[in-house]
């Protein structure tokens, strides 16, 4: 039931999907081509299909409520693609993803206040925010490298 629950996506999390990669990799020897360039440029050719979904459709509303099923299924499989090579890629640099996203949600917290944000699009050059005093220079404490590097042994 647990193996059924994992391979249906239900409640993944990015270390379940950085060892799942790890081994797929492995399994096919694909590490010797794992490196960081290589990982990018794969992700930014995903992302380009990525965008060919929506090119030419103009604004679409949330939801996507006048897409077929199909639609929905490839723009799935694509938004999967990019999630998957990005995890790859933070695994074979040693960055914990979730702990970089979390920080980087908090320095956008300092970066963007509420108050003078609320309903702006504005760059935060644009606004003015207030200033961060704390050591690193940013407001946030903390390393987003995982505690032990990830070599091109698929670990």
């Amino acid at each position: 039931m647990e193996k059924e629950r994992k391979m249906a996506g239900a409640g993944v999390t990015l270390e379940e999907l950085k060892k799942r990669l790890a081994e797929f990799a492995k399994e096919r020897d694909w590490d010797q081509y794992h490196s960081p360039r290589n990982l990018l440029l794969a992700m930014v050719g995903e992302v380009g299909e990525l965008s060919e979904i929506f090119q030419w459709k103009g604004e679409v509303p949330r939801g996507l409520p006048n897409w077929k099923d199909e639609e929905k299924e490839h723009l799935g499989e694509e938004l999967s693609d990019v999630l998957l090579y990005l995890v790859r890629l933070s695994d074979i640099c040693g960055v914990d993803l979730g702990k970089a996203a979390m920080r980087k949600l908090e320095l956008n917290a300092i970066k963007y206040p509420i108050k003078p944000c609320e309903g702006s699009s504005e760059k935060h050059t644009q606004i003015n925010a207030a200033s961060h005093n704390n050591a690193n220079g940013d407001g946030v404490a903390g390393s987003i490298y995982s505690d032990n590097s990830t070599s091109n042994s698929g670990v």
